[in-house]
């Protein structure tokens, strides 16, 4: 492992020049400047005079530092790794942008956080740095935003109670996203879009990406539902729809369970759904959003919502738990604000803060996995999220 010098500065965010890194920027010098327990924090980009342009316009101390660092210099990145316990980026898509700076993270055994949702490129990443991760102590996290956070703490705060109120895991979890209001970010239709070419270059990689068990090297569970076709849900009694983001958050769901060791069961089957409503009118309802584009290609990265639009915005997901008995268990996740940026940010941020507060041994890390209980608790605390059991 890595003994780590003390370090310039607690957290870097990497891309504040950005729509979804100035959020986290703004966020942190909201909510952390003026407390006693303050982390020391840095912007990252590559302009410094854009990054003092963002440091004015999102109120941050004047004396905030600024970082220059580029994705398309690997020194930089060193550079920078090497100053911070934690770096948080916002610079996708990942699989053209984050190699290095992963890299960079993992020699200076530098905790990272990422809002990454494309898991070809996790995968590669597992593969290539996890045993040097491990060795260097860094811990490196993906998907710490709206993909995969909500789906990945819901079913682990699901999971813990089901065990307390009957004595296992359930086997079966329903990921149901009941209500939301706010898009996907310009950064995930670039993401989706650079997914796609990869796939085109290299066709054994949609084989990869169709398997739940992408992010699980060396273990393959149950056969899972596809989720790409409009069903009739009994559980809630509603029309289902396909979701947009099940595709990484599946991975990630099942990839925290292997890290865990699976505590869930080897056996566990979970799938992502929208709710639509009932009868003829709900049926209608999914088949359409089935066959609709969930993405405005006219979004481009670092564009995004106004700051009313961002307040408006909220999300609802329901989780089922189902035993073969018939014993069912509801838990459900709701965030304050537009999922693609405005909770988004809030969870990358708080990512970062947790981080800091808890340790743990290096690899490559599902936020699940490694913060757990401790991140639901500063995400409930701070960042706009409520954990409730259904009864």
């Amino acid at each position: 492992m890595v003994v780590a010098k003390a370090r310039e500065f607690d957290i870097i965010v990497y891309g504040a020049t950005g729509f979804t890194g100035r959020l986290v920027a703004e966020y942190l010098a909201a909510h952390y400047a003026s407390r006693p327990d303050a982390p020391k924090w840095a912007m990252a980009g590559r302009s410094a005079d854009k990054l003092a342009e963002v440091r004015a316009l999102v109120g941050a101390p004047e004396d905030t530092p600024l970082v220059v660092a580029d994705a398309s210099d690997p020194a930089s990145l060193d550079a920078m790794a090497a100053r911070a316990q934690v770096v948080l980026t916002t610079v996708g898509p990942y699989q053209l942008y984050g190699r290095d700076l992963v890299a960079a993270c993992v020699k200076a055994g530098t905790a990272y956080a990422d809002l990454c949702g494309e898991p070809g490129w996790m995968r590669e990443m597992i593969d290539e740095q996890e045993a040097a991760a491990k060795a260097s102590g860094a811990r490196i996290t993906f998907s710490c935003g709206f993909d995969s956070i909500p789906f990945d703490l819901g079913v682990l705060f699901l999971q813990a109670e089901a065990v307390r109120r009957h004595g296992q895991p359930a086997p079966r979890v329903k990921g149901r996203v009941r209500k939301m209001a706010g898009g996907a970010s310009g950064g995930t239709i670039a993401s989706l879009t650079e997914t796609l070419k990869a796939i085109a270059k290299k066709p054994s990689l949609a084989l990869l990406l169709k398997s739940s068990f992408a992010l699980t090297p060396g273990f393959e569970g149950p056969s899972q539902p596809t989720g790409l076709v409009p069903e009739y849900d009994s559980a809630t009694g509603t029309w289902t729809a396909p979701f947009v983001m099940a595709p990484i958050n599946t991975k990630n769901v099942h990839r925290t369970n292997f890290l865990l060791g699976h505590p869930w069961g080897a056996d566990l089957v979970y799938d992502e759904m929208v709710m639509t409503t009932i009868g003829d009118a709900g049926k209608a309802m999914a088949e359409a959003m089935a066959k609709a584009n969930p993405f405005d290609p006219s979004i481009k990265p670092g564009d995004g919502p106004s700051k009313e639009e961002r307040e408006n915005g909220f999300y609802d997901i329901l989780f089922i738990g189902e035993y073969e008995d018939g014993t069912t268990i509801r838990a459900s996740v709701q965030g304050d604000r537009d999922p693609g940026y405005g909770s988004t940010s809030k969870m990358l941020a708080e990512t970062g803060i947790a981080l800091l507060a808890n340790k743990g041994p290096g690899g490559i890390w599902t936020p699940g996995a490694l913060l757990g209980d401790a991140l639901i608790e500063r995400l409930t605390a701070n960042a706009g999220l409520t954990f409730r059991l259904e009864e």
